[in-house]
């Protein structure tokens, strides 16, 4: 199997480390935006660089996978679909929900695969907490608390073109809710906060969120999200019902520390990030691409469960936008879409 891997960044960088010594996958084309980097980054693997995404596609390939800024996924993915190729896509496809829409279209059209990158499907503790609802061990669910904290911000640079907090951070929030609860939200009510440093204002974001989401069942789920967290990178999920309560991310790295006296001591090493936390995951989901394009699995995350956790995305913007709640059927994109 040959896979072309456009984008070389960070993230491109540890998917084309994994991909490059799976069995299954004989070699990698990669390209990126800036060449130098795909050619050091062959170099360094034994892989051969493109100078362009045209020769991708030109020179053949059996599967793509796309990792490059998130104004370039839509397009991109249409191409593969055109030319009959199975994608993996960071997320997400787009950062409107016109172009995701026009992608997953191109996508069914040909008939072609589709799968995005919500990485935390593939982590053991979402598995864990995904089984323990759907086996009824909480008896009826009803408080879901998730939060996302970010050890340090990101270049001011990127806060203009990322989407804003709800729809790059917490958008990992939504899609796992779902996937974890196996409901739908119904509708939602958000306030941000930018109190923090003037970049996040002049990019018009938040550097803090939250959001109270009412599912489809009653039950009630808070978001929080913050870009600056300087105990470490924290991600958890709380799941509490009539039976049992537990927990997904409290382990002895994370960054919380306890008031009481007989409480845990802080974490001696903290996470940092996401691409420490998350580094097994990454690689699962890759290893499930590769399933996929060999027709051994079903696709795990494919462009309409994108979708939806765009859609809540976009709900909660609004509500921020407009100081009110908002029923997930005012945004586009929901089953009427595709009838």
């Amino acid at each position: 199997m040959r896979i072309g891997v456009i984008g070389t960044g960070r993230i491109g960088t540890i998917h084309a480390n994994t991909l490059s010594r799976h069995r299954d996958v004989g070699s990698l084309i990669l390209t990126d935006a800036e060449p130098g980097r795909a050619q050091d980054l062959a170099h360094r693997l034994g892989e051969t660089a493109a100078p362009g995404v045209e020769e991708i596609f030109r020179w053949g390939v059996d599967a793509v996978v796309i990792t490059t800024a998130t104004s370039a996924h839509a397009e991109l993915i249409g191409r593969a679909a055109r030319s009959g190729l199975p994608v993996f896509c960071e997320k997400p496809i787009a950062l409107d929900l016109p172009g995701t829409l026009s992608a997953i279209a191109e996508v069914e059209t040909a008939g072609t695969v589709l799968q995005m990158g919500f990485q935390r499907r593939f982590d053991p503790g979402y598995a864990g907490a995904r089984e323990a609802v759907r086996a009824g061990r909480l008896g009826r669910l009803h408080t879901v608390r998730a939060l996302t904290s970010d050890q340090a911000p990101p270049p001011a640079a990127w806060l203009p073109v990322s989407g804003g907090l709800y729809r790059d951070t917490l958008i990992h929030d939504f899609d796992v809710l779902r996937w974890v609860t196996g409901r739908e939200v119904a509708d939602a009510y958000a306030a941000g906060s930018d109190a923090g440093p003037a970049m996040f204002r002049e990019a018009g974001d938040v550097d803090t969120g939250a959001a109270l989401l009412t599912l489809d069942d009653g039950t009630l789920a808070t978001v929080t999200g913050a870009r600056m967290n300087g105990a470490g990178y924290d991600v958890r999920m709380e799941l509490a019902g009539e039976h049992d309560q537990i927990v997904v991310g409290l382990d002895d790295r994370t960054p919380i520390a306890s008031t009481e006296p007989t409480g845990p001591p802080a974490a001696d090493k903290p996470w940092t990030g996401f691409l420490e936390r998350f580094g097994p995951a990454y690689e699962a989901e890759l290893n499930a691409f590769v399933e996929v394009v060999r027709g051994e699995r079903a696709n795990p995350c494919d462009g309409r469960e994108a979708l939806q956790a765009l859609r809540v995305a976009e709900a909660c913007e609004v509500s921020r936008r407009e100081r009110r709640p908002v029923r997930l059927a005012e945004i586009p994109g929901g089953a009427a879409a595709f009838a």
